[in-house]
């Protein structure tokens, strides 16, 4: 028979995984339990609190097990960051950890159907205890850790930077790499650099330069994506966030994954206090890409600075000098790959490819395919692999 006092008062005495009492589940699951385990009951206030349990439960799943299987892996503790920093917790602390995973076990073998019979006034909704073995799977999740992660970096791929901190992107906009065509000579580059990082070899930082719509930031992405499940993951920082780019390094240094900060579409006008930022973080800050980082930006723009004839002419003494720092950036980069508008023959073999993807190929002969792509390039201002796309997402809704 389950003392639900004792469990109570065992929920309430979590250390290492302290930040689940604040789980809406459990904080519902200690008010039921404080109820039932009041002699008498107050059976108005135990159906209350049971009814309460059971919609947060149900809001997620049926299945308490799975719940609460799902939370505890989930769980960013201390514990967590000690082991994926290669920490060794200490005898007490593995100690701890054993016992609270025995509490949390007890939580998931929960009976509704005991729970209601303690109330016993009204039918009360029930709920399924799967098989949980969580002590296994705890010590599995520690033993892969640096290609799964921890926390939010264990559930999501993709990030971005809102209000200083990193914030998961639930539902990204990407292409598979095996959607992307031609560009096979830049993009094999882009893999080998983030195959080197994932590996925890030597990776540099990378700028992706070239035509509008050539592929930049979807071979980027794409790349983040196919190599996600060997500990890769992914941060947009936008160009007046590059100032916190040191101490958003600072934050995923001890992190067992590797990370990409993307930076999409770079380009400074002068006097811009983020291309210092930018400059001083690629070569010669204290504070430069930590071994598990590495910066990959994309611009249609060669020396990434906007430079006017008026900044020739500047009323500095030493103008040359300065025109040499705005155009210094680019070469800080340890790659640069260049992504050209494709020729004609290129750019017709994208369009077949994408439609042959998308299953319209037999729609439409060669000859016409190709006639009504070269009049959808000049009708949207040139060849290019957005292009192609375009035109044959329109031709696949009979556009």
């Amino acid at each position: 028979m389950t003392d639900y006092r004792q469990l109570k008062l065992k929920i309430r005495s979590l250390t290492v995984f302290a930040g689940l009492k604040r789980d809406p589940l459990v904080a519902s699951l200690l008010e039921l339990l404080d109820t039932v385990s009041a002699k008498p009951i107050d059976t108005d206030r135990a159906v209350e609190a049971y009814s309460r349990f059971a919609e947060t439960l149900f809001g997620k799943t049926d299945d308490l097990s799975e719940y609460v299987r799902e939370t505890v892996l989930k769980d960013e503790n201390f514990y967590i960051k000690k082991v994926a920093a290669g920490e060794e917790p200490g005898k007490e602390l593995n100690e701890t950890v054993k016992n609270e995973l025995a509490i949390l076990s007890e939580i998931a073998a929960l009976s509704s159907k005991k729970l209601a019979k303690e109330i016993d006034e009204v039918t009360l909704p029930g709920w399924k205890n799967g098989s949980l073995k969580l002590t296994e799977e705890f010590s599995t999740k520690l033993a892969n850790i640096s290609s799964t992660g921890y926390g939010i970096y264990a559930e999501y791929t993709f990030f971005r930077v809102d209000e200083g901190k990193i914030v998961p992107v639930a539902y990204p906009d990407y292409q598979p790499l095996d959607m992307l065509f031609e560009y096979e000579r830049e993009r094999n580059i882009i893999i080998r650099n983030t195959e080197a990082l994932v590996n925890g070899e030597k990776a540099v930082n990378m700028l992706l330069y070239g035509d509008m719509g050539t592929g930049k930031s979807s071979t980027i992405k794409a790349v983040a994506a196919a190599y996600s499940d060997r500990g890769l993951r992914i941060v947009e920082v936008k160009k007046n966030q590059l100032f916190m780019i040191p101490e958003i390094m600072e934050e995923l240094a001890s992190n067992p994954l590797k990370f990409i900060l993307f930076i999409d579409d770079l380009s400074f006008s002068g006097n811009d206090d983020n291309f210092s930022a930018l400059k001083a973080t690629l070569e010669g800050s204290i504070s430069g890409c930590g071994d598990n980082t590495v910066i990959y930006a994309t611009s249609n723009r060669r020396h990434l600075v906007k430079e006017n004839f008026s900044d020739r002419d500047g009323d500095e003494l030493h103008v040359n000098d300065t025109l040499q720092e705005t155009m210094s950036l680019a070469s800080r980069f340890g790659l640069t790959i260049t992504f050209q508008k494709p020729g004609k023959d290129d750019y017709l073999s994208i369009v077949r490819s994408l439609a042959e993807e998308y299953g319209i190929a037999g729609d439409y002969s060669e000859e016409e395919l190709y006639r009504r792509a070269e009049a959808f390039a000049i009708r949207k201002n040139g060849r290019s692999p957005r292009t192609a796309r375009q035109f044959v997402e329109l031709l696949k809704i009979g556009i």
